[in-house]
């Protein structure tokens, strides 16, 4: 048996390597030991095969091997011959008792063939029996199988029909929850079901069209909060008001903090849930405006916007992994919101209910921005709002620059810078700096100054206007206190204690005059309040504008109204009178600035008011225009004379043009009692120094061509009038024989020439003893001149007569020696 496969072995090897070839010449000296050596291998192990065949090829004894192993195969066969033979007997036995046994066989297969048709009857009812348990088991089985897949379907379907409820509600942000957990948790564990393919293959489109339709509710939210911005605006800006008034009258102690409410806080635009946690997100859709009319008193202006579809998109985006896409489109939207909101389109900021839109607009834009800054993360960034903020300023000055400038209302201008106080103070609530809107109010206040200067010297023409120009005369105490009270009196006392009717000094326009100066300040400090200005500043402010008010309105209105031509002597008088009480007030004034404006009068910092500079130039102009009055109405009287200087005797009387001259000179000099003495004096003296030239000029005048000696003591007499009118001391407080002295020249003059004291003059001439020192040979010669021209054409006999031919040489003599000390240059 062992030698079959080792001959199956070895002939397949053969067939290939041994060569056909006659091996007979091969070497017959082959160890017959190795030989054996090797077949017992082989028969040991098939391992060996290829090494053995190897040995024997590189040996080249193949072929007596071969021999050899033959002749091993023959012995082996004969051992198996022999062993079969031997064991052959008992196979025989075997195969015999192998029948005996075959009867038996089959009796016992007719018992096993009865027993089993036995068992089979008498076990039919339990198989029927078993069967049927089987059947229930199987249906008890599969009703298991089928109630336990409806478990698992059914949370999976019912999150389902939750999920398709809460996108038809539009609770989004509950239903991208719901479809996380379905897609995530419950469908994983169903996915043999089609139907559950089916919702997991639909799960892209549903994430889809939730964030198609919170972005939906977003430019809902949007274009809604683009239109009433305004009313949150106003709202943010009225209680900024109420709360800067409690605030005032807390400090004032009108107000007892302790009895306000102090559990009252803003209510913040984010949703409670039931569990008292906070959420960003509410469940249901609501409109952006969701406050009931009656709660509006009492809600802050964030509360009036529901938030919670910018809180909804925020989230869903952020778990969408579309977060930077979302806050890109959220900030583009509102930056173009924003540049709706600071423009402004044709003439919508001429009145205040243009500015306060424009404010309104704006404040609630940035409410809202602020809000959405502390209640989301990221969305709206510090650095972003900062930039959005410096954006907006920026334009806001500019439009504000542009449209104040075209104001020409003051209490309007005064109204818009409340009113950008107000937006300042609210925005800088919200953290957002505006020192540059206070900068610029600071700014317009300059043109509030000019608008001011404009009003108030329609005011003061109108004053001027209307005032009669007389002393005040009260006939009741009311009346007297009311005049009092509204201009202060420097010196009281001696007017208290006169009885009524009580006469003032000034006219009406003098406490007219002060009460709107007061005024004025009012309307200054109106503008300075809630500038973040210290009281020096105030008052610093306040100095300034009522310095110019002062020096170039008043001054100007003053100026016009003292050249006015219809104005008399007596309205410059009063006129200058007013002005002596005004610059007294000038003190009153200083003290009212610091009471208003709580600075220190002794401050050496505080600028001090140039009233009293003002009234005085006022009442400057105002003696000057007196004394060009004065002088006016002296022509006027002079050129009302008609002198006849060919007369030949005197009337023995003033002329009457001089009489109503001098009568109107101590009328006139009589209401100067009240002017200062100094006015007074110069009134007088500059009247009488101009009569004397005016007479002069007169006497000298070139269209007088002659001049008789009755002209002359005629002229004398109406300078004696004169004279004598200085002598009375019209006004008093000059020196003696002060105001004679202007008239000391045609006094002189006209003694030397009626006279004829020429000796003495011409031997004390130009000596400061001399009796005629103020007579001028010049006109001495005219005058003389004059006379001769008159005797020239009265020849009729008076050529004969002796007296006349040597008043005539005489004459000649004087005329010759007058000439000779006007050619000599010497000093008269």
């Amino acid at each position: 048996m062992e030698g079959t496969p080792l001959r199956r072995k070895l002939s397949a090897s053969s067939i290939v390597s041994i060569p056909t070839r006659d091996k007979k010449t091969m070497s017959r000296n082959v160890n017959t030991n190795r030989h054996d050596h090797l077949i017992a291998e082989l028969e040991a192990s098939d391992s060996c095969l290829g090494n053995i065949l190897k040995s024997i090829y590189d040996e080249g004894e193949h072929g007596a091997f071969m021999e050899k192993l033959e002749s091993h195969i023959q012995n082996h066969d004969r051992d198996i011959e022999k062993m079969c033979n031997y064991h052959y007997q008992g196979f025989i036995d075997s195969v015999t008792e192998l029948l005996k046994l075959r009867s038996d066989a089959d009796k016992l297969k007719n018992k096993v063939v009865i027993t089993n048709r036995a068992l089979q009857q008498s076990g039919g009812e339990v198989v029927t029996k078993v069967e049927d348990l089987m059947r229930c088991l199987l249906a008890q089985k599969n009703i298991n199988e089928a109630i336990e897949s409806l478990s698992s379907c059914i949370p999976v379907l019912d999150l389902y029909q939750k999920l398709k409820e809460q996108i038809r509600v539009r609770r989004y942000y509950p239903a991208l929850k719901t479809l996380e957990q379905l897609e995530h948790t419950y469908l994983p564990q169903i996915n043999k079901y089609k139907f559950a393919v089916v919702m997991k293959e639909n799960i892209p489109k549903l994430r889809e069209n939730i964030k198609e339709a919170s972005m939906s509710d977003l430019k809902d939210f949007l274009e809604s909060i683009r239109k009433h911005s305004e009313k949150v605006g106003e709202r943010a800006m009225q209680q900024r008001k109420k709360q800067i008034e409690l605030e005032r009258d807390i400090a004032s102690g009108k107000t007892d903090p302790i009895s306000l409410n102090p559990s009252s806080k803003a209510r913040s635009g984010t949703a409670r849930s039931d569990d008292g946690s906070t959420s960003p997100f509410q469940d249901e859709q609501s409109n952006p405006f969701m406050i009931d009319e009656d709660e509006e008193e009492e809600v802050s202006a964030q509360d009036l916007v529901d938030f919670s579809p910018v809180y909804r998109c925020v989230h869903i985006y952020t778990v969408l992994g579309e977060r930077d896409f979302f806050e890109q489109y959220y900030r583009t939207q509102r930056r173009k919101q924003a540049r709706l909101a600071l423009g402004t389109q044709g003439n919508t900021l001429e009145r205040l209910e243009g500015y306060k839109t424009y404010f309104n607009q704006i404040v609630g834009f940035f409410v809202v921005e602020d809000h959405i800054l502390h209640t989301t993360q990221g969305l709206v960034t510090k650095d972003y709002l900062t930039e959005l903020w410096d954006l907006a300023l920026s334009k806001i000055m500019v439009v504000l620059r542009t449209h104040s400038a075209y104001c020409t209302d003051p209490n309007l201008l005064l109204d818009i810078k409340n009113l950008i106080v107000l937006f300042s103070q609210t925005l800088e609530g919200y953290g957002f700096p505006v020192v540059r809107l206070f900068d610029l109010l600071v700014e317009i206040s300059d043109q509030y100054n000019e608008m001011l200067m404009n009003k108030w010297m329609q005011l003061f023409t109108q004053i001027f206007e209307e005032d009669n120009y007389t002393p005040i005369t009260v006939e009741t105490e009311k009346r007297y206190t009311a005049i009092t009270t509204a201009f202060p009196l420097h010196d009281a006392e001696e007017l208290e204690k006169a009885p009524f009717p009580r006469t003032f000094f000034f006219s009406a326009f003098v406490p007219r005059v002060y009460r709107q100066v007061k005024e004025f300040i009012y309307a200054i400090l109106k503008f300075t309040e809630d500038l973040n200005l210290s009281c020096t500043e105030k008052d610093d402010m306040v100095r300034k504008s009522t310095n110019l008010l002062l020096t170039r309105t008043l001054s100007g209105c003053l100026s016009r109204l003292v050249c006015r031509p219809q104005l008399g002597l007596t309205e410059l008088v009063q006129i200058s009178i007013n002005m002596t009480h005004l610059e007294e007030s000038c003190a009153f004034l200083e003290e009212f600035i610091s009471n208003i404006t709580g600075s220190t009068i002794d401050n050496a910092h505080v600028a001090k008011l140039h009233g009293t500079s003002t009234f005085k130039d006022a009442q400057g102009n105002a003696e000057q225009q007196i004394y060009q009055k004065l002088n006016q109405k002296i022509d006027e009287f002079l050129d009302l004379a008609n002198n006849n200087w060919t007369i030949s005797e005197a009337t023995g009387h003033a002329s009457g043009y001089i009489m109503d001259l001098v009568a109107f000179l101590k009328s006139t000099f009589l209401s100067f009692t009240n002017l200062p003495g100094k006015v007074a004096q110069t009134a007088c003296m500059s009247a009488c120094k101009h009569l004397a030239s005016s007479l002069m000029r007169m006497l000298i005048d070139p269209d007088v061509k002659q001049i008789s000696l009755g002209a002359l003591a005629q002229f004398n007499l109406d300078v004696i009038q004169c004279e004598a009118f200085t002598s009375c001391t019209p006004v008093p407080g000059f020196q003696d024989e002060a105001l004679q002295m202007t008239f000391i020249d045609l006094r002189q003059l006209l003694d030397l020439v009626t006279e004829g004291d020429w000796p003495s003059y011409f031997a004390d001439y130009g000596k400061p003893s001399s009796e005629y020192l103020r007579v001028n040979p010049q006109s001495a010669i005219i005058i003389l001149e004059k006379m001769k021209d008159l005797d020239k054409k009265r020849k009729l006999l008076t050529t004969f007569k002796k007296d006349e031919r040597d008043r005539k040489k005489l004459q000649e003599t004087v005329l010759k020696q007058l000439k000779s000390l006007v050619n000599s240059g010497r000093p008269g």
